[in-house]
């Protein structure tokens, strides 16, 4: 098996609903994200996925939550802005472009991050 990380960021907005705290109010984060990619064999040229490919099919799907109010974004009208649902909202999409997507690290500040997997 062969795992291929990328790493990207972006900035956004959020408040989370139903909570009390500090998160309940509107606040930002600069997010750093990582997606792994696994593989059961490599192609002819010795790779599993260009790192090239898979940082632009993530950056493209950054690019719609960057500097946006996360809150107002269709999918987190209904879910609330969790690093953990962001996670799983980012993996969703990378699943759609690459079936190999295995799991999805989002990180809120330097310590803390959710990850999100199938299985």
């Amino acid at each position: 098996m062969y795992d291929i990380k990328v790493k990207s960021n972006f900035s956004s907005a959020h408040n989370l609903r139903n909570y009390k705290g500090k998160c309940e109010h509107l606040h930002g984060h600069n997010w750093v994200v990582e997606a792994i990619f696994s593989y059961q064999s490599l192609d002819k040229d010795g790779m599993a996925v260009d790192f090239r490919q898979a940082k632009s099919i993530l950056k493209k799907i950054l690019s719609g939550l960057d500097h946006s109010y996360l809150n107002e974004i269709k999918f987190f009208k209904k879910t609330n802005p969790t690093s953990e649902n962001i996670a799983k909202f980012i993996y969703d999409s990378l699943r759609k472009k690459n079936r190999h997507i295995a799991s999805v690290a989002v990180w809120e500040n330097e310590n803390s991050c959710a990850i999100y997997k199938e299985g």
